[in-house]
């Protein structure tokens, strides 16, 4: 998303997001929550940083409707989650 507010031409209805190991600043989430899009699709590599970050989204009116785990590199400890956020009441 660019730095527009709101209403102003904007208007996502998916979201997809693959921050980097240290997760998402809590800006970024205000920012996306305030564009209210139906749905976010969440990508991480870090699990612990992925459960902090949904934490600030549902205190923004969203859900976890469904995480995975997909381990994409079976010769090491890594994997990464993928989840699914979707508005409340939608």
């Amino acid at each position: 998303l660019r730095r527009e507010r709101p209403g102003e031409g904007v208007s996502p209805r998916i979201v997809v997001m693959d921050p980097p190991r240290a997760g998402l600043h809590e800006d970024v989430v205000e920012a996306v929550a305030a564009h209210q899009p139906e749905r976010i699709v969440y990508v991480s590599c870090n699990p612990a940083t992925m459960a902090r970050d949904v934490a600030l989204f549902t205190t923004r009116g969203y859900a976890l409707q469904e995480a995975r785990p997909v381990d994409l590199f079976p010769h090491s400890p890594h994997v990464e989650c993928v989840a699914l956020l979707t508005r409340a009441g939608e």
